[in-house]
């Protein structure tokens, strides 16, 4: 099975120097690198063409975002499993051989992830995506030592866009990354429309990077992360589950609110739900597309998220008991009510 490996850049030159030279180390001589840059000013694209030269090269001519960039290198590369990389996630020995088992061995994944580490490999960024209910999604067990609780592949409920592989024939099917997103959550909204359809989502332990990885990158972040939320809950939730959660989206909505105040954010958060409300005829009309692909149940689909929120980057009052006490009881009726549906 040949593997292509595409990663986007934009102003990546440090990162893409130090995590290249590892990456192909790991490829064999049939595997592909394909690099779609986003109009980088830093001499990037002088750095691939000398660390790889053979690799296949796209430059957007502007700043895309990271959904559409990679859709244009997934349409440039020619192999027959697709890895997605972030241009400071470095490689570990094995990686290559270890990414492209889950296609060999017949798990029947529709996408899967590697262990992404940080801090030198010494704690997890990410060993499973968890999303709450409410749409909020954050990396498993991050900060937690490597390798966290993986001691062999699993199913997660979503996979790090950081060092995701999907096979072509599934990705050419789910018709790639949402591109209107941008960038930030589109590999939680690809993971969910896998699992509509009834794909399933792992992680390859064995397959393992380094990633340069910091939360923080400023209000557009916020801004994104919650404008895309919405976009993912619109079009991936199914009717009878956005139903039953109705009150709680309302209420989780007053809590943001609040957050973002003492946060310093609320002017991204106000732009975010101005932007939903804008978007929401077009949102309508992709749900539908999105929903006619599904085949599991509600239910099944609900399975998959979670009432917790023990993320370390949601603050102390996700960390309440009570709070966390009320969740759990409000989900498990949620599922009683979405039984059979």
């Amino acid at each position: 099975m040949r593997l292509s490996i595409v990663v986007v850049t934009y102003n990546s030159r440090p990162a893409i120097a130090a995590a290249l030279p590892a990456l192909r180390d790991e490829m064999q001589p049939d595997d592909e690198l394909v690099v779609v840059d986003n109009a980088s000013s830093d001499g990037t694209l002088g750095v691939v063409r000398d660390l790889a030269p053979d690799g296949v090269t796209v430059q957007t001519g502007r700043n895309a975002g990271f959904a559409v960039a990679a859709n244009i290198g997934a349409s440039a590369a020619s192999g027959d499993l697709l890895v997605f990389l972030n241009p400071d996630a470095t490689p570990q020995a094995g990686f290559v051989e270890a990414i492209r088992a889950p296609a060999i061995d017949g798990r029947g994944w529709a996408a899967w992830m590697g262990l992404v580490t940080a801090e030198g490999g010494r704690v997890v960024n990410s060993s499973g995506g968890v999303l709450h209910f409410a749409g909020i999604a954050w990396a498993g067990e991050a900060g937690a030592p490597a390798p966290g609780s993986l001691t062999g592949p699993r199913e997660v409920p979503f996979a790090s866009g950081a060092c995701l592989a999907i096979p072509r024939a599934v990705w050419e099917s789910a018709g790639g990354f949402a591109e209107e997103l941008f960038m930030y959550h589109e590999d939680v909204e690809l993971s969910l429309r896998l699992r509509l359809t009834g794909g399933r989502i792992g992680v390859e332990p064995r397959a393992v990077v380094v990633h340069e990885y910091e939360f923080a990158k400023g209000a557009l972040k916020w801004r994104m992360l919650e404008r895309n939320r919405w976009t993912t809950i619109i079009r991936c939730y199914p009717g009878a589950l956005l139903l039953v959660l109705a009150p709680a989206l309302l209420a989780t909505e007053v809590a943001l609110l609040g957050v973002a105040a003492a946060g310093g954010w609320l002017p991204q958060k106000l732009r975010a739900m101005a932007e939903t409300l804008l978007g929401l005829p077009r949102l309508l009309r992709e749900r539908r597309t999105v929903q006619a692909t599904r085949t599991i149940s509600a239910a099944d689909f609900a399975a998959w998220l979670t009432p917790e929120l023990n993320s370390p980057f949601l603050g102390p009052l996700a960390r309440v008991s009570l709070i966390r006490r009320a969740l759990r009881v409000y989900w498990r009726l949620v599922l009683t009510v979405l039984r059979g549906r």
